[in-house]
């Protein structure tokens, strides 16, 4: 799993099409370094995703990339060449299976957590809504049934609908 967040937290990524083009980047290179996407959400100031690799050596260099291409494009539209975009980015190897399936939920959900979408899959910048399309019920059902309040997650980000 990974988060990261923008420099002093600040809203650089609001608008419609500033998180469009942050989400379609993370996509597109998940698939370049094959990290199989299997949650993410996009906000503002900052991004989870949990994805799943065969070679999780990779992972500095998808985000480095992440974050470097993200931050030309945004610094261009803001034309602010130099910028601090980033802060950091903290990432964990989930290695137990009620530990993954909670941290499952607790991003699909993350868009109803910062109250920014009254339900997740209606918030186009997460993966609630490819999840709720494409994963078997049961495994819905499943997902739905763990409990996140206990899941550590760096996430102390304000989120205001009007930033989106």
């Amino acid at each position: 799993m990974v988060t990261a967040g923008t420099y002093k937290k600040f809203p650089l990524f609001r608008g419609q099409d500033r998180l469009s083009r942050l989400t379609k980047l993370l996509l597109r290179l998940g698939l370049r370094y094959e990290w199989n996407l299997q949650a993410w959400a996009v906000f503002p100031n900052h991004y989870h995703f949990i994805a799943i690799s065969e070679r999780p050596e990779s992972l500095r260099k998808f985000v480095q990339l992440l974050h470097s291409s993200s931050a030309l494009g945004i610094n261009e539209i803001d034309e602010t060449p130099g910028r601090k975009v980033w802060f950091q980015y903290w990432d964990s190897r989930i290695t137990f299976a009620k530990s993954y399936l909670a941290r499952l939920n607790y991003v699909h959900l993350n868009a109803v957590h910062h109250r920014v979408a009254p339900i997740a899959a209606t918030y186009p910048w997460c993966s609630a809504g490819w999840f709720e399309r494409t994963a078997e019920i049961s495994f819905r059902k499943t997902i739905a049934g763990f409990k996140f309040d206990q899941v550590k997650v760096p996430d102390e980000f304000e989120v205001e609908a009007d930033w989106l």
